[in-house]
């Protein structure tokens, strides 16, 4: 491969003590012919896909008055900025958190802001946002240090909040149905339902158990079923609606991160590099292959992992660890059964 163009993001978040990572941590958004990044510092730029030109730059900290849940670590950037910007339609979504708002939707063009979530003013935790329709109307659902709240897209009104502390929430919900769920690693799984009444939306739990403590590998819902990591118990198969376990298997890979396509779950190990292909079923653990990266990379600081989720796109699985990236052919991989 070769360099076509570079643009550069923002300073490298570090600060003394941390030892997991120096660089970003949010995904890139590409939209009609611009990229959206987000530094771990707080800087979002916008620049041209085709030739890297700057066409915007704003500071979530400096100039949207931003702050993240601390969880230990030192300042008003906590671990740093680690949500991924959300595109959606003429505005680009980020979170800065704090007291002007913890949403803020912004102009993609120009980076001006529409507006902010005056109702919602908890910090930033390191989720990301997602959008969701219920009852028939749209809204963006995060997870905040204070629980997961809804805020309508239009103006960022506050719809909801299911206000429980959850801390160092890094995993974005999912939402099936009525149904909100969200899982962090200290405080175990809730699942939500989410009413209409005259007054708006009601947040009523179902469940919060810690059959599912995620930290930061993601969950996915396959039909009725979540699939993903659990603190202690290794990967697991949780019923949606119950919250039950229905199997759970240790030792066959580490803490890791996956993704679902075409039937198959490829959880992606986070100690090593290695790839498991497994069935997505409730029938249990059932490995259909296995994979490890060709090498390692040298720039990942010690105590750090493998983190980056895996992708599967137009029959190509992509795998990366820091500056070194993998393309694997799985085109021609049948469906599990």
């Amino acid at each position: 491969m070769r360099e076509v163009w570079s643009a550069r993001v923002g300073p490298v978040f570090a600060f003394k003590g941390n030892q997991w990572a120096w660089g970003p941590r949010a995904t890139p958004a590409v939209h009609r012919g611009l990229v959206y990044a987000l530094g771990g510092q707080g800087e979002l730029v916008c620049v041209e896909a085709a030739t890297g030109a700057k066409r915007w730059r704003v500071n979530l900290r400096s100039d949207l008055g931003g702050e993240v849940s601390l969880d230990g670590a030192p300042g008003a950037l906590g671990w740093g900025y680690t949500s991924s910007p959300l595109v959606d339609g003429d505005r680009v979504v980020c979170v800065p958190g704090g007291g002007r708002g913890t949403l803020a939707a912004l102009d993609r063009q120009t980076g001006k802001v529409i507006w902010r979530s005056k109702d919602l003013t908890d910090l930033a935790t390191y989720a990301s946002p997602i959008t969701a329709v219920v009852n028939g109307v749209r809204q963006y659902v995060l997870p905040t240090h204070r629980g997961v709240a809804g805020v309508a897209t239009g103006d960022g009104r506050l719809l909801w909040h299911y206000e429980k502390p959850v801390e160092l929430t890094i995993t974005s919900p999912l939402l099936h149905d009525r149904y909100v769920y969200a899982t962090a690693f200290y405080r175990g799984c809730h699942l939500i339902e989410l009413t209409s009444a005259e007054a708006g939306f009601r947040a009523r739990k179902v469940y919060a158990n810690r059959n599912i403590t995620n930290q930061h590998g993601g969950v996915v819902l396959v039909g009725e079923h979540l699939y993903g990591f659990a603190e202690g118990k290794g990967w697991v198969c949780q019923e949606f609606r119950s919250g039950d376990i229905v199997w759970s298997r240790k030792g066959d890979l580490g803490r890791g991160s996956l993704l679902y396509a075409d039937g198959r779950l490829y959880c992606y190990g986070e100690d090593d590099g290695d790839l498991a292909l497994v069935g997505a079923t409730p029938a249990g653990w059932k490995e259909h292959g296995r994979l490890a990266l060709p090498r390692m990379s040298a720039q990942r600081l010690a105590p750090a992992k493998v983190w980056t989720h895996p992708v599967v796109a137009n029959g190509r699985l992509y795998l990366r660890d820091q500056e070194l990236l993998f393309c694997f052919d799985v085109s021609d991989h049948p469906s599990p059964r």
